[in-house]
Order: C-alpha cells, then structure tokens, then sequence
C-alpha cells in the first residue's frame, strides 16, 4: 500500500469513528455510515476490523457503537485540556474580575474541567471543577449548544445559581469537542465588555489546542 492509499484508509477510518460518535446514543447500522462517510458497505466491514480489534468500536450484528477503548483515550484529553486551558483562564479571570471556567459537553450534561477564580477581587463565585448541569441550562450549556452565526457569546442569570450572572463562549472549530469559556459573578455583568473577552479568550483556547485551527 502507498503511503497515499495509507493516508486515505486513515482518513476513512477516522470519518468513520466521527460517523459513530455523531450517531449519539443511538447505535448506527452500517448502512448509516456507509451513507455518512460515501463508502460500500463493504468498505464500512473493512475500515471496522482494527477499529473492532483495538476497542474503539463495538459491533453488534449489524450496528455500531463506541468501543470503551476510547475511554482511557479520553482520560488522558481531559488533563491536556486543563494544562492548555489554565493560562487563558487565569488571564480572563483577572480581566473580568470573575470567576472562569472551561466546561465541555457530555452527552446532555456540561461538565466544568477547568476553573480559575481572580486573585484580586473581595467575593467571588465559588465554582468547583467537577459540576455537572445540563447543557440546556446557564451560559456555559446555551453556549456549547449555541448555532454557528453572528452571535459570539450568550449571558445567563440566576439559571444556575440563585444571584449569579454568567457570560459564556462557544470554542468553535474544534471537531468533535463540544465546549465553552465563560465566567461567573455575584454582581450584575456588563455583558458589552465582557462578552468579547470571554470570546476572545475561547478563540485564544482553540489557537493554544490546535494551532492551524481558525475561528471562524
């Protein structure tokens, strides 16, 4: 095989792990994702074989699932995240006076990875690293589930948190990462000044991640 035809299978392999991931909880049949990444079905059975063997897919006759290998993959993302993540946010944080965080979608629930409170203000939100909530609801989740267009940031209030305000941004052009900056505060936010910060902050995030990615 040459080192085209190897590049190709690859890429193919790698389409056809996004087709599953993006089937949701709902297990995709093998016409589906023929379909999806316009191959044969014959070609699907080939291109699953070392995906099958290593874990990363399960078959079940003729449906397929994600493969629990892709959790110890996942494992080792998350800290990579928090690393590339804490320099941005400690930087938003004492621009904005407030707390902020990274938070990335699982499922239906947004969970915050990453958090970094200001050094200088007298009272701040109190946002541990772990907090779950679902991506229907607050900044962070409107955000994450937020449609590609001119708006940049969404503003929350009191969704949450009783009192608490939140300004939150998408990190967009990042694929298959569902995820947004934000901040939170227990006094009112001007959202015409911190919202292109926390946008800005994501675009810097996404830079920092992968650095031939650009915002759209």
């Amino acid at each position: 095989m040459t080192s085209g035809e190897s590049s190709l299978t690859l890429d193919r392999g790698l389409a056809l792990l996004q087709a599953v991931a993006d089937a949701g909880g709902e297990a995709a049949t093998i016409s589906e994702l023929a379909a999806r990444i316009g191959a044969s079905r014959a070609a699907v059975y080939r291109l699953l074989g070392p995906l099958d063997e290593r874990g990363l897919v399960f078959r079940d006759g003729s449906k397929v699932r994600l493969g629990v290998a892709l959790l110890r993959l996942s494992a080792q993302v998350l800290p990579q995240l928090r690393e590339a993540a804490q320099p941005v946010l400690r930087e938003l944080a004492e621009r904005a006076g407030a707390t902020a965080h990274l938070s990335v979608a699982e499922g239906e629930q947004a969970q915050a990875i990453a958090v970094v409170e200001p050094s200088w203000t007298s009272f701040h939100v109190a946002y541990r690293v772990g907090t779950r909530h679902a991506v229907s609801r607050g900044a962070a989740g409107n955000a994450i589930t937020m449609r590609a267009g001119r708006q940049q940031w969404v503003v929350g209030s009191g969704e949450l948190q009783p009192g608490v305000a939140g300004v939150a941004a998408p990190l967009r052009g990042m694929s298959g990462l569902r995820a947004s900056v934000g901040v939170l505060s227990l006094e009112p936010v001007d959202a015409e000044q911190v919202g292109p910060l926390v946008a800005e902050t994501a675009d810097t995030l996404v830079r920092a991640l992968r650095p031939s990615a650009t915002a759209p």
